[in-house]
């Protein structure tokens, strides 16, 4: 995939330049910030960079995880999952994990800019997202995008 542009907005593959950034935002921190709204209920764990750098391939290159640049900053990732391939349900995900660019709307241009390009990318009926009930951006975003709550789940 090559870079999706959206102003100052960029989506693209994540490289081994971004690696500092993403370990500093995403893993070097027992509790950070952005963690008590992604899915608080699974346990975070911190890691040293040596550490991380054991998982790099995770992300490196990944069409299904991509790299998140606001002014040419790395601020977070989008990803895509299917939960079952066969019938094409595929999940997509966002962590912005700098809490400075939260509230300025740039979750609703990425998410609208990385569900248009999957769906020009594959034949796809629907686009999933799940979302923590307690995460209410979250579900404002999916909203203005047009997005339809399908189920609650009461208790993890």
């Amino acid at each position: 995939m090559d870079s999706l542009i959206d102003g100052n907005l960029e989506i693209r593959k994540i490289t081994e330049k971004d690696l500092p950034e993403l370990w500093a935002l995403a893993f070097k921190d027992k509790n950070p910030e952005w963690k008590k709204w992604d899915a608080p209920y699974f346990e975070h764990e911190a890691l040293s960079y040596e550490n991380f750098l054991y998982q790099k391939y995770d992300y490196l290159n990944q069409p299904s995880r991509q790299a998140v640049l606001v002014d040419g900053e790395f601020i977070g990732i989008v990803t895509y999952y299917y939960e079952d391939e066969m019938k094409k349900w595929l999940e997509v995900g966002i962590v912005l994990y700098a809490g400075k660019q939260w509230g300025k709307g740039i979750g609703t241009r990425v998410l609208r800019q990385w569900i248009d390009h999957l769906f020009r990318q594959v034949d796809l009926p629907r686009i999933g997202l799940t979302t923590w009930s307690g995460n209410a951006r979250m579900m404002r975003v999916a909203e203005k995008l047009g997005m339809t709550m399908e189920a609650r789940v009461r208790k993890v």
